[in-house]
């Protein structure tokens, strides 16, 4: 939870809003970084430290705040498409597990009292929300969290591009990626190249061309296609997602 975190561009303090440069955000969580230190499944402290500040977010500081979950911590469509499962069946199950880890989520908003909204691309009347966007709009309007989960719907798009495309759909003003213990970007995976190099800030085609890993190309290509900028940085440090909002160097900066 202390880890050194370096700084990106001053270009984040463009754009004012009642936090700071951002009125508007796309919060998105890999699944991993909902398991915590065990690796695994949902890990309640960590959900509650998350919403800790997203409640400070919300009830203190009036930023519209949607979020977008991963599901790579419960289930991999891409892993077990390797070993032989039909892919299109596999991404499917894979947005099932996204839909658990918002219900989760959503649990630990609401006993945070954050009033939040769960909408699912795929419906499932029983739980959420169908993802309407002109509903999901108001939601934000009238200070509720929106936890859109399900994917984008479709098989073979990824939860990064689900966190592009829903970010563009409600007028986000940046992605913030908050990753599960890496605090930026770097030039190779620092998990398996220790003299790796940090970026503090690159250019989208630098991100695309060199492979950088920050989100799938998709993803990437629809945030430079609508100038939508990204903060990458570690999601476990205490009070990251805060200071992401409010401007200050953390992470990396692709814009």
């Amino acid at each position: 939870m202390n880890l050194n975190v370096s700084e990106p561009a001053s270009e984040v303090a463009n754009l004012k809003g009642p936090a700071g440069p951002y009125h508007r955000v796309l919060l998105k969580l890999s699944g991993e970084a909902l398991a915590g230190p065990k690796g695994y499944g949902i890990d309640q402290q960590t959900l509650m430290a998350i919403s800790s500040q997203i409640k400070r977010l919300r009830l203190e500081l009036d930023v519209q705040i949607g979020v977008v979950i991963g599901g790579g911590n419960i289930w991999r469509g891409t892993e077990a498409a390797q070993f032989g499962m039909d892919r299109a069946q596999a991404d499917y199950a894979g947005m099932l597990g996204t839909i658990i880890n918002a219900l989760a989520f959503q649990d630990a908003l609401e006993r945070s009292q954050v009033t939040t909204r769960v909408q699912t691309a795929i419906n499932v009347y029983s739980v959420a929300e169908p993802y309407i966007r002109r509903r999901a709009i108001r939601h934000l309007e009238k200070g509720r969290v929106v936890v859109f989960a399900g994917g984008t719907g479709n098989p073979y798009f990824s939860t990064d591009t689900a966190a592009a495309l829903r970010a563009v759909e409600i007028s986000a003003q940046i992605i913030l990626m908050g990753k599960n213990g890496t605090d930026g970007v770097y030039d190779a995976d620092p998990r398996v190249t220790p003299s790796a190099t940090k970026i503090d800030r690159l250019g989208y085609s630098q991100a695309l061309n060199q492979g950088l890993g920050v989100m799938d190309a998709t993803a990437l290509s629809m945030c430079m296609e609508n100038n939508l900028p990204i903060v990458v940085f570690d999601i476990n440090v205490e009070g990251n997602i805060i200071k992401a909002v409010r401007g200050e160097k953390i992470g990396s900066l692709i814009h």
